[in-house]
């Protein structure tokens, strides 16, 4: 984030400017416990989560399910990063009543999205309130937009997509 001479490169310490520049905005969640909450979701996302980034590279615009079954079937790590954002997803959305994490759109959405975008290009499977979590999250007018201009690019890099040999 370049804000005139300033420059944020941590994803988290932009969450935390961004949120202090537009207060109005409540990027967090209003109260304390649920802020906390929200900020330890964040820092675990920020800071965890390895297998699955490793064996399901982020991409928008591709689908590969047999890319998922294998990373599922063959990587305990990543069964056990699934297992993990399943739960907590689940636990976030029954207290919080969804249909976002903490009820309404937070940092903590926009933390989970490009995980939410591994998701669906690898088509792993996930209990029915998360996969509701999963559309309402796509549908959000920030994420949307950020699919949409991704759909937009239309910019394959085959030795970046390893599991492609061309568009589908």
């Amino acid at each position: 984030l370049v804000d005139g001479d300033l420059v944020v490169w941590d994803t988290l310490a932009i969450a935390e400017y961004l949120a202090e520049q537009f207060p109005e905005l409540h990027l967090w969640p209003r109260g304390v416990p649920e802020r906390a909450r929200a900020r330890s979701v964040c820092a675990e996302m920020h800071s965890s989560f390895a297998a699955l980034r490793g064996a399901c590279p982020m991409n928008i615009e591709a689908r590969l399910p047999q890319v998922g079954a294998l990373a599922l079937r063959d990587q305990p790590g990543v069964r056990a990063d699934l297992q993990r954002l399943t739960g907590m997803w689940q636990q976030l959305l029954a207290e919080h009543g969804g249909p976002l994490l903490f009820g309404r759109f937070s940092i903590a959405d926009a933390f989970f999205a490009p995980t939410v975008m591994r998701i669906r290009t690898y088509e792993l499977p996930v209990p029915p309130e998360v996969a509701g979590y999963i559309e309402s999250l796509c549908a959000a007018p920030g994420v949307k937009a950020w699919i949409d201009g991704a759909l937009a690019e239309h910019d394959f890099r085959a030795f970046e997509e390893p599991y492609r040999l061309g568009r589908d």
